[in-house]
């Protein structure tokens, strides 16, 4: 346990010591937040809810692509 709590301080240590890497940290967190927020839902829709209408029809078509993509 002691050794996490070393690499945590480590880490935490370094990161608030930080002055230009703390302002790349906020913008590479802001553009994460805008791209699983809000451009996410729109370019990447659930494909496979859209074409099956329970889970076991789900279930199925992912285990024939896995298997198909296998055997490739």
């Amino acid at each position: 346990m002691r050794v996490f709590k070393q690499i945590f301080y480590f880490y935490y240590d370094g990161f608030r010591s930080m002055t230009v890497g703390r302002k790349l940290w906020i913008i590479i967190l802001i553009k994460l937040i805008i791209f699983f927020l809000f451009l996410r839902p729109f370019f990447f829709r659930n494909f496979l809810k859209s074409r099956y209408s329970n889970q076991q029809q789900r279930y199925e078509h992912v285990k024939k692509e896995l298997i198909r993509r296998q055997n490739q």
